[in-house]
């Protein structure tokens, strides 16, 4: 029998004892629950009578025969048990015993077991706003999605089955733009900054482009509602190898957007909202959720990017004055409804038909457009982090407000299920950072350190199986990113349900032909060294340089574990840089998982990964890094494609 994770808790839910990473065992103390009882709030005493339930087919009914109004709105009869052909989806119960008359609670019918591929693919893992081509590096920008598209060209051609990408989600609008994609204001809708908008349909670059756009970098005047960026800090123009310009960027892309929504939408459509019918069904389906988004974004051109220093009544998105002020500002709110329309189509011919896994990020900005959507359902007083481990002595505080979880069943899960939809969408794959997360999250009191935190439990079961349920529906499959301390258990729900596991070469002690099939393997991640960067030692060196704490020595030495694994098969220290990052995929290529990772980063043999955790912006520049080589000349890359094809080879079998 599995086993299965759980504690004992307080009635808010915190977690009374449990392991520290040293396997030390550590009790709750008042002292260190009371901030967070206080975020937590006392659940409702009628908590569980009116809380959904999420069930599968075959399940025990627990309120016993009641009647359900199903998602195509049919009604139908439920008794003792759910049946195997009962629709999956989410209903809503209308009638069963004890219950008031008129009250409804939300039914959630899952399949309990995520969408799999039939067989083992592998792919090519992209932080795509370092991917870049000439194009999108003129003007400062971000690899873009129509990088995206000849990057997936490439990789298919070479027999590459999925691309996994970073976070794609959006940040605040204005400037300065948020740097890491794993601190969005919202993990429902997409970046403009991602848009290639020379493809837009209407685009005319003597109309659209901002004026003096050109090698003086001078670009658009102003710093108002219009997005346009500070006086004199336009697009210009901007070699291969300089930082991902985010500022400068938005500033050149907000201009050409807005210009073209004015002349092909406005100017063309009826009530602001364009003559794309498209468009049109498509703003409609997505209803209120786009709606609040796309109202927030003009919010926050007026009166900034906190929602908690707007006036009082628009603090609230349900409020009288914000409705007042959408109507009053309809095309505002269309060009942000029309942007992310753009985005899903752009996207879309990205991905073509091939699996795009999107990273759904722990959590968002407190001050971004979920928090305020769901200032309700957030901690305020708390942020999500981790306990110390041996990675981080200290403990980690990532800055965003945790989901409160009775106050989450009493929404519906409604912001989980977004937040999955709304990534997931147009991709067909989906990995969850810190998937522990949905078990116990470590939170961090406001003002205190990440040692003063605590666990609080998560409804795990229900939550799985709305991944599960959301991965059915779109044909997504789901990968959740299990490192640090795990708790028991936890990795054999994941299998249970279908979840691959995130199997990682440099801290595994067993060799890659022993791994789970259920599994996606990889070599590195975003936050560790890339191969070429561990074995020529400059790794070492850069963190010595960015953190000012260590010696390069003293950070090398914290790399020999890693080096072992890329050693295991006898690579000589004598060998060079291509030679270890052939090492290092020979043995990934020995793994059965169903999904085998190769970082873009080591293909090109890159020595600089894209972040080093718990570093700021003036340490190093952070998810900010340009690949060495522009998309367009991957194909004939010869380092690349030698790496490409033998992971290929190895693969396939």
């Amino acid at each position: 029998m599995t086993t299965t994770p759980s504690s004992a808790t307080d009635e808010w839910g915190l977690q009374l004892e449990w392991l520290d990473a040293d396997d030390e065992p550590q009790a709750l103390t008042d002292e260190r629950a009371a901030p967070i009882r206080e975020a937590v709030g006392r659940p409702p005493a009628d908590l569980e009578s009116v809380a959904p339930l999420v069930l599968r087919p075959g399940a025990p009914n627990p309120l016993g025969p009641c009647s359900v109004r199903c998602e195509d709105g049919v009604v139908r009869d439920l008794g003792d048990a759910v049946p195997d052909d009962f629709p999956l989806g989410y209903h809503r119960v209308v009638g069963a015993r004890g219950t008031t008359e008129g009250r409804e609670r939300r039914l959630v019918v899952s399949p309990g077991v995520c969408f799999l591929p039939d067989e083992p693919r592998w792919g090519l893992a992209v932080q795509l706003y370092g991917a870049r081509s000439r194009a999108s590096a003129a003007h400062g920008g971000t690899g873009d999605l129509a990088d995206l598209r000849v990057l997936r060209e490439w990789a298919v051609g070479l027999g590459a089955g999925f691309l996994l990408v970073n976070p794609l989600h959006a940040a605040t609008p204005g400037l300065p733009q948020e740097s890491s994609p794993y601190l969005p204001a919202t993990r429902r809708f997409r970046h403009p900054l991602y848009l290639r908008v020379e493809d837009v349909a209407g685009y005319d670059a003597d109309r659209d482009e901002p004026a003096g756009d050109g090698p003086d970098g001078d670009g658009p005047d102003g710093d108002g509602p219009d997005g346009d960026g500070p006086d004199g800090d336009g697009a210009g123009v901007h070699a291969l190898d300089d930082l991902v310009d985010r500022d400068a960027a938005w500033a050149r892309s907000q201009h050409v957007l807005r210009s073209v929504f004015a002349h092909t939408v406005v100017a063309d459509g009826d009530d602001g909202d364009g003559t794309d019918e498209g468009f049109r069904a498509w703003r409609a389906e997505r209803g209120a959720p786009l709606a609040d988004w796309s109202t927030w974004c003009g919010l926050v051109g007026e009166h900034g990017g906190d929602w908690r220093t707007w006036p009082e009544p628009l603090r609230r998105p349900d409020s009288p004055a914000v409705a007042e002020w959408a109507a009053e500002h309809a095309d505002e709110v269309t060009f942000h409804a029309w942007t992310q329309w753009l985005l899903a189509g752009q996207l879309a011919t990205a991905g073509g038909d091939t699996t795009v896994v999107q990273d759904l990020p722990i959590g968002v900005s407190a001050s971004g457009a979920d928090g305020w959507a769901w200032q309700d359902v957030l901690a305020l007083g708390a942020s999500v982090g981790a306990p110390p481990d041996a990675l981080n002595a200290d403990g980690q505080d990532w800055g965003s407000p945790p989901l409160v979880p009775w106050r989450l069943r009493m929404a519906d899960y409604e912001p989980f299920v977004e937040s999955l939809r709304g990534t997931i969408a147009g991709a067909g794959g989906l990995r969850i950072d810190h998937v522990m997360g949905l078990f116990r999250l470590w939170w961090v009191p406001e003002g205190r350190h990440p040692q003063q935190g605590v666990y609080v439990r998560y409804p795990w079961r229900d939550m799985l199986d709305i991944v599960a349920l959301e991965s059915h529906r779109a044909g997504a499959v789901v990968v959740g990113e299990d490192l640090g301390t795990v708790e028991p258990g936890v990795r054999e729900a994941l299998a249970e349900r279908g979840i691959l596991s995130y199997k990682v070469l440099y801290f595994e002690d067993d060799d890659p032909a022993d791994w789970p099939v259920s599994a996606m393997a990889t070599v590195t991640t975003h936050d560790l060294p890339t191969v070429a960067g561990l074995w020529s030692g400059s790794d070492a060196a850069d963190q010595a340089e960015a953190t000012g704490t260590a010696t390069a020595a003293a950070v090398r030495a914290s790399q020999a574990e890693l080096l072992e694994r890329v050693t295991r098969d006898g690579v000589p220290a004598s060998a060079g840089v291509t030679e270890a990052v052939h090492a290092a995929y020979t043995q990934l290529g020995r793994a059965p998982s169903l999904l085998v990772s190769v970082a873009l980063e080591d293909a090109v043999l890159d020595e600089r990964r894209p972040n080093v955790p718990g570093t700021t912006a003036e340490q190093r520049p952070n998810w900010s890094l340009p690949l060495p080589v522009p998309v367009e000349d991957l194909p004939g890359h010869e380092p690349a494609e030698r790496l490409l094809r033998l992971v290929d080879a190895a693969v396939r079998g």
